[in-house]
């Protein structure tokens, strides 16, 4: 088997097992909304596998810088550093936040993107990719990107601001610093936008040539 195939092979392994992984964690928020009708199990039901699947995204990281996919390494490591930093450093570390209802809107966006774009990319991985499944690929992030980071990741950050003041959390990791963690995170809210953004952005770039190249494709 050549180089190409085998990194072929590998692909499709990897984002078959993030699609299922992150359809599981879309399956357990639904059943616990539906067994409670409240939202405030849902990192009870699965932040442990959202936090191992986002952490075994880091190979995304990889996967750019060796050129085995076309993306590159920075935008990658941007958006799993960003996720990475809040549901480890803040949402597992704080009991306090687990039960906020912007903890079960970031799960909820993250899972449904996710099982979207991992089940385009392992599709795409047999080269027999639904016209339909790209269309939804490079359409849904539009209302579930935004949905994510807003109501979901900024607000959830914001909650956590009070609580990391008064347990000074991280202060031993801190403590050669001239600033605090939480002076740290009050700068991350202030930037986030932005840096989140340009991956928004980017993100319509491809829908362009994407679904562009898809429709001369038919007219062909």
């Amino acid at each position: 088997m050549s180089r190409n195939g085998v990194s072929t092979l590998y692909l499709l392994a990897y984002n078959s097992f993030q699609a299922i992984g992150w359809t599981l964690s879309l399956i357990s928020i639904f059943r616990n909304l539906l067994a409670t009708s409240s939202v405030t199990g849902t990192y009870a039901s699965a932040g442990n596998l959202i936090c191992f699947l986002q952490c075994a995204a880091f190979l995304e990281v990889i996967h750019g810088a060796i050129g085995i996919v076309p993306s590159g390494a920075l935008l990658p490591l941007m958006q799993w550093g960003g996720r990475t930093h809040f549901v480890l450093a803040i949402v597992r570390k704080l009991d306090e936040l687990q039960e906020l209802p912007s903890v079960f809107i970031t799960f909820l966006a993250w899972s449904m993107g996710e099982v979207i774009r991992y089940s385009h990319y392992a599709f795409s991985c047999l080269g027999n990719c639904p016209s339909w499944m790209t269309y939804l690929r490079y359409t849904a992030f539009i209302v579930l990107y935004p949905l994510g980071v807003g109501p979901g990741e900024i607000w959830t950050m914001y909650q956590a601001l009070p609580i990391i003041k008064k347990k000074n959390l991280y202060a031993d990791s801190f403590s050669g610093l001239p600033f605090s963690y939480y002076g740290f995170l009050k700068v991350v809210l202030i930037i986030y936008p932005f840096l989140w953004f340009k991956l928004y952005l980017h993100m319509f770039k491809q829908r362009r040539t994407k679904l562009y190249k898809r429709h001369e494709k038919k007219r062909a």
